[in-house]
């Protein structure tokens, strides 16, 4: 189909589903669809419409928009619409650059999660290993205060089998006949 036998853009009946319309943006269909209008929609488009046929204010404004932009020239159309053309770049450029400088100070807030994981990992194995030696000086620590304790008992203890009692009970002198 050509551009020019196209139908004007609008809601028709969806060709899909014949119970919902569709918009027709007068290239293709969009996905956008709705239900059919309702006795009151139909009703309010149509009081609206008399009320302009009726409204000679509201016919008044028409037609004077639609003679000053037949008054104008060419010339003057294309010159708005460059100049609504800049303007609209201006802005797109002002806003990709903000965009811009936003996401800048976004990623250089933003650390990567392995660093802060990794950070995390290596801090609590270090409270792990600290506590591992602080365990293994208390054990030597105490196996050396044992040990002394020990071998201090074991010592009394040999000291009381070889003194003169003998094994620590009394013993009868000899008598000698």
């Amino acid at each position: 189909m050509r551009y020019v036998d196209a139908p004007r853009p609008g809601w028709y009946p969806d060709p899909q589903s014949r119970t919902s319309l569709r918009w027709w943006d007068g290239f293709d269909w969009t996905d956008i669809r709705r239900a059919p209008p309702s006795n009151a929609e139909l009703l309010a488009a149509e009081q609206l419409q008399e009320f302009y046929d009726a409204n000679e204010l509201v016919a008044a404004g028409r037609g004077a928009a639609t003679k000053a932009a037949a008054g104008m020239s060419r010339q003057d159309s294309t010159q708005i619409v460059e100049e609504v053309r800049m303007a609209a770049r201006q802005e797109i450029d002002r806003a990709a650059q903000e965009f811009s400088d936003r996401a800048t100070t976004a990623v250089r807030r933003v650390s990567p999660l392995i660093s802060e994981y990794t950070s995390k990992l290596t801090r609590w194995f270090r409270r792990a290993l600290i506590v591992a030696f602080v365990l293994l000086a208390a054990y030597f620590i105490f196996q050396v205060i044992a040990q002394q304790a020990f071998f201090d008992w074991l010592g009394d203890r040999i000291d009381n089998i070889s003194d003169e009692t003998g094994f620590g009970f009394p013993v009868e002198p000899r008598t000698t006949t």
